[in-house]
């Protein structure tokens, strides 16, 4: 571990879907030798616990900001809007306090207000996407030559021709703040004005590897950012030679017994088990539970199925009609830790970017069905560019017969199906690229140039 580094203050979008990979990305920097302050609010705290465990009070220190209130903030724009607000003067009044501030601000992609923070301090602003590069590019897209759709006709094409590869999208797989834009609407403007205000960032980190998406990284280097400062260091969960936070415990406790879980799992055949999971915010509706779990029961497939207490209800008498054969975790699971054991083969997944890139560690055959956000991204890199996703469902435009999602549970856990091979082929690059391959040295390139920084470098050239 080297010393002596710069101090930067990293500062999570506060959801645990973004936390947790930037505490991932913070605990290789502190290996680094950066140091670090970490701002977090109250509800989340615990989810440095692993974090502070692993490292000194001296490289490693926190800083608790306030909560917004959630009966003010019912949906993301309200949030982040709060956020700002909150948190905006008391960060400035804490970095003028100090002697010696942070040189940088390390902040998630929906803090775009964090660039104004940083200009007006003299320091530089460095983006974490804790989405991959495709979907960035996509938003950036977005931001730059805004739709003028009608917003009612969900099934109508966009096509993205200056993208790599030229996507396609139905309207409804857009997210409806950049559906079809109208001149004036506040909410879309303050959007595109945090999109606006990543562009002017100093740099970017993304939460992938090279050989997963090097046409997105090289796109945005080239024809977006006009730079080299884009970094591609993940998948920051991935264990490395710096020794990984605890698979285990990451993100939270398990609401079963870890030690009866791996008992379950270890008496399952190699590749034999599918874990279902669809995030820590989906909430399957009735219609999507029914088909789901009449699928499971009627495949006869191993299952694990991390089920929300929101969920709609399972049908009844089905866990004592899958007695053997499913294991049900209700609240936090440990999905790192699952996906990696050898008795589990597919993932059935929303395409969530964490849940992405933890399918692609572990090698699993994933069959895809994403919600919103960036999972139709995710789910196209996956099926149509990587040949690793089998596409099952998208959100409730498309919910897949029972007999349908059976007969594809029991081709990817046979073995019968070309995407293994693929999944084991893109596992060994992703564990390749944190060993001393190109996230490594990206890594490398990112604390050298932070080290370099100037305090009191106002610019935004090096």
């Amino acid at each position: 571990m080297s010393t002596g580094g710069q101090h930067i203050l990293v500062y999570p979008f506060p959801t645990a879907g973004h936390i947790i990979p930037f505490i991932d990305l913070t605990h290789r920097l502190l290996n680094r030798g950066l140091t670090v302050t970490i701002l977090v609010t109250p509800k989340n705290l615990h989810l440095l616990d692993p974090l502070r465990t692993r490292h000194a009070s001296s490289s490693l220190r926190h800083m608790l900001l306030p909560d917004p209130d959630p009966s003010t903030t019912p949906d993301l724009l309200a949030r982040m809007r709060c956020l700002r607000e909150l948190h905006y003067p008391a960060l400035l009044q804490w970095f003028q306090s100090l002697t010696s501030p942070p040189v940088a601000i390390f902040s998630d992609f929906f803090l775009g207000w964090t660039q104004s923070l940083a200009s007006e301090l003299g320091v530089r602003r460095v983006v974490f996407s804790p989405s991959g590069s495709f979907n960035y590019a996509l938003n950036i897209s977005l931001c730059l030559e805004p739709l003028r759709m009608d917003p009612q006709d969900v099934n109508q094409t966009v096509s993205f021709p200056k993208l790599p590869n030229s996507p396609k999208y139905s309207l409804y797989q857009i997210n409806p703040l950049f559906r079809s834009y109208k001149d004036g609407d506040p909410d879309m403007e303050f959007y595109r004005r945090n999109w606006s205000e990543n562009l002017e960032s100093w740099g970017i980190v993304f939460n992938t590897f090279s050989d997963l998406e090097s046409i997105y990284i090289d796109h945005l280097k080239k024809e977006i950012m006009g730079h080299n400062r884009v970094w591609a260091v993940g998948p920051v969960m991935m264990p490395s030679e710096n020794n990984g936070l605890d698979a285990t415990n990451r993100g939270g406790s398990s609401t079963v017994a870890f030690n009866e879980l791996t008992a379950w799992l270890d008496s399952r055949e190699e590749n034999s088990v599918v874990y279902v999971c669809f995030g820590s915010r989906i909430v399957l509706t009735r219609k999507q539970m029914d088909e789901l779990a009449a699928a499971l029961e009627e495949s006869g497939v191993n299952f694990v199925w991390r089920v929300s207490s929101d969920d709609g209800v399972i049908p009844e008498r089905f866990e004592d009609r899958v007695a053997g054969k499913g294991f049900f975790i209700r609240g936090w699971a440990p999905q790192v830790a699952i996906l990696q054991h050898r008795s589990v083969g597919v993932f059935l997944t929303h395409c969530g970017w964490n849940s992405t890139l933890e399918g692609i560690s572990a090698g699993v055959v994933m069959l895809t069905w994403p919600m919103g956000a960036d999972q139709f991204t995710n789910m196209k890199l996956l099926v149509d560019q990587l040949g690793v996703g089998i596409r099952v469902g998208e959100s409730s435009q498309n919910i897949p017969e029972s007999s349908t999602l059976a007969r594809l549970l029991v081709e990817s856990v046979d073995g019968c199906r070309t995407e293994r091979a693929r999944a084991k082929m893109l596992m060994e690059a992703a564990l390749n690229a944190v060993k001393g391959g190109s996230s490594d040295k990206d890594l490398d390139l990112l604390v050298k140039a932070v080290n370099e920084l100037k305090p009191e470098t106002t610019s935004n050239g090096m």
